[in-house]
């Protein structure tokens, strides 16, 4: 389980490329390595990763063609700024929402709005999963907890302060560019009790 408040921004220390299976390593913060262990779960960029090897403050994770299919991270090379979060503990605070770190897609950067102390992003993302996305709702770009201030059929707006500007790498996003997406548990598991509930009457009355 993560909280969608990001920890650090880390440029990718290694990467090794191989058919099907990309290998690739952070060199983490002493405030994040405390009781790290094999077999732990952090999030990069909002997609959850096992460590897999560790040496020192460099960790090691493994990314599967799937997950590389589904993300943004089939762009990583060494020196790609990444968003870090570690696995909650128990009784974590949760400053954002809860996130499992499952990413159903990547949205599109269609706009970018800088006004003074503030960044509007817009973004466009697919039919499948927008039906998820409402205004004041939550979602889960690159692994930061974000609430929809605008959504429309086809794109959806955030507004990041300085704060969230300065810890994440929505800084260097510009147009054209990926961001990953975890949709709000909560949101999908009433929309579809909503649309199985409706679908369930239909049928009962024709």
């Amino acid at each position: 389980m993560y909280t969608g408040i990001v920890q650090a921004m880390l440029p990718i220390a290694s990467l090794e490329k191989k058919p099907g299976l990309w290998t690739f390593s952070v060199v983490l913060p002493a405030d994040l390595t405390d009781e790290l262990t094999l077999g732990a779960s952090v999030a990069v960029n909002g997609t959850c990763f096992t460590v897999t090897a560790m040496a020192a403050a460099e960790v090691w994770f493994d990314a599967i063609a799937e997950t590389l299919a589904l993300t943004n991270l089939k762009h990583i090379q060494v020196g790609t700024l990444v968003n870090i979060e570690r696995s909650a503990r128990a009784n974590a605070e949760v400053g954002g929402h809860v996130l499992s770190g499952h990413v159903v897609d990547t949205a599109t950067v269609v706009n970018i709005e800088n006004t003074e102390n503030n960044r509007r992003i817009t973004f466009r993302g697919q039919p499948d999963w927008m039906k998820y996305v409402f205004s004041k709702g939550y979602l889960a770009l690159n692994g930061a907890s974000l609430t929809i201030a605008a959504v429309n059929q086809q794109e959806f707006a955030v507004n990041l302060i300085p704060e969230t500007l300065r810890r994440t790498n929505f800084a260097l996003l510009q147009i054209n560019d990926p961001v990953n997406v975890e949709i709000d548990q909560q949101t999908q598991v009433i929309v579809d009790t909503v649309e199985r509930v409706m679908a369930e009457r239909v049928a009962s009355a024709s």
